[in-house]
């Protein structure tokens, strides 16, 4: 059974988390860093889901807290419109408010040392990891 991978689209970094075989459990991949004024990185996205075996793409979608979309949400739309073109998986969109914030506070709570718990990079991975989980939760309840 194909994989699902999980986005949290930033502006310097890009959280990914891939689920198990079976669709029921969201783990971490190494969080891709972004360059200003580059363009995203499809193509290494594009091969992550090739090294994966990944059937299907979940990318947050950053609301604003009234729920509706903003510049932001247009540009992570945008993304996803450029996977799908790149790989020709579905991509889904998931609501990723308050998100970051319960990322933080799982990371806080691991119990690392403060140098590692401060690496924006877990925050980042958590941030997909939660997306993800969010809507293999969702399908498994549908």
């Amino acid at each position: 059974m194909p994989r699902i991978l999980g986005i949290d689209y930033g502006e310097r970094r890009i959280g990914l988390a891939v689920s198990d075989p079976g669709g029921v459990i969201a783990q971490p991949l190494p969080t891709l860093q972004r360059r200003r004024g580059k363009r995203p990185p499809v193509a290494a996205v594009a091969e992550l889901v090739r090294a994966h075996d990944v059937g299907a793409i979940v990318l947050g979608l950053p609301l604003t807290p009234a729920g509706e979309e903003s510049d932001w949400t247009r540009e992570v739309r945008a993304f996803g419109t450029r996977l799908h073109e790149r790989t020709g998986l579905a991509v889904h969109y998931v609501d990723e408010r308050m998100t970051s914030a319960r990322a933080e506070r799982t990371v806080r709570g691991l119990g690392l040392k403060r140098s590692e718990r401060e690496r924006k990079e877990r925050v980042d991975a958590a941030a997909a990891i939660l997306i993800l989980q969010a809507f293999l939760d969702k399908q498994s309840r549908d």
